[in-house]
């Protein structure tokens, strides 16, 4: 026993290894998207001041934000598990995301709060109507005519939306493995799961988040039932079956508070304590 040899000390794999390989599929796409340039040069997900919108694999929309701390560090926020309101409250699925879009504000770049508290209430107006205006387009897409947001955009003027860019977040492959119609049905009813249980544990949640689970739930009828057409050798139904707004009411705007009001201040406070844990600017 004594001449018995150790076994060989194996390495640990790189972290970055260990995640399955969809998801490291969909980790390297995000990257590759996160550093695309338009044609001055410019990261697209490098401007503080923006908006970006996320697609299913259908290329339904399914959620959309804005932000003035940059879109790079709001996107891997959502997108790579980092805690958000969205990911916290199960509202947004990572793996039901197949596309984003983005559209940049260049033009207040540099812009701070304390240096042009004038121009920065503009801009944040110009940001709301940009946000407000890429939402009804979102809205006008949808076949259900209806997105995930638990928090509606405030009520803004409608403006014309500045250039953009989409870009693709999974592989051919990850395409066929999750987005087979079974996959997807059982994925989201497990989302649906979830959320139900924040609501029941907490009680005291948003109206937005019952206004989500309600919508979520027409998804996941849907695609149920357009995947029960496919094996009974059906016609497609047509989502016009389902009226979201009998179901939800209005989804142009926050009854209880339609000018984002109470968000404003809550966003507000947030991004003084990044940019103060930032040292006063916002990386990606």
């Amino acid at each position: 026993m004594a001449n018995a040899k150790r076994p060989a000390k194996k390495r640990k794999p790189a972290k970055n290894k260990l995640p399955a390989t969809s998801v490291r599929d969909f980790r390297g796409l995000l990257e590759d998207a996160l550093s695309a340039t338009d044609d001055h040069g410019r990261k697209w997900s490098d401007a503080r001041w923006g908006v970006y919108a996320f697609y299913d694999y259908d290329g339904e929309p399914i959620y959309v934000g804005q932000t003035n701390e940059k879109l790079r560090t709001r996107i891997r926020r959502h997108l790579t598990n980092q805690r958000t309101d969205a990911v916290a409250m199960r509202i947004l699925d990572v793996f039901e995301v197949a596309e984003m879009r983005l559209w940049p504000l260049w033009e207040y770049e540099g812009l701070t709060k304390k240096d042009d508290e004038e121009g920065y209430e503009a801009a944040r107006t110009r940001l709301d109507a940009v946000e407000y205006s890429a939402y009804l387009e979102a809205i006008k897409e949808s076949r259900f005519h209806a997105i995930l947001n638990e928090k509606i955009p405030p009520l803004s003027d409608r403006t014309e939306l500045p250039p953009s860019e989409s870009f693709s977040l999974i592989s051919e492959d990850t395409r066929r493995e999750r987005g087979h119609p079974d996959v997807r049905i059982a994925r989201r009813a497990e989302t649906i799961a979830r959320l139900a249980a924040v609501a029941h544990e907490r009680g005291e949640v948003s109206e937005g988040l019952r206004r989500v689970l309600v919508i979520q739930a027409v998804r996941l009828a849907y695609i149920s039932a357009v995947r029960l057409a496919y094996v009974e050798g059906r016609p497609e139904p047509s989502a016009s079956a389902i009226n979201v707004e009998g179901l939800v009411g209005t989804v142009l705007y926050e009854p209880s508070d339609p000018r984002g009001r109470k968000d404003k201040d809550e966003s507000e406070a947030e991004e003084e304590a990044e940019n103060e844990e930032s040292g006063g600017s916002a990386s990606g």
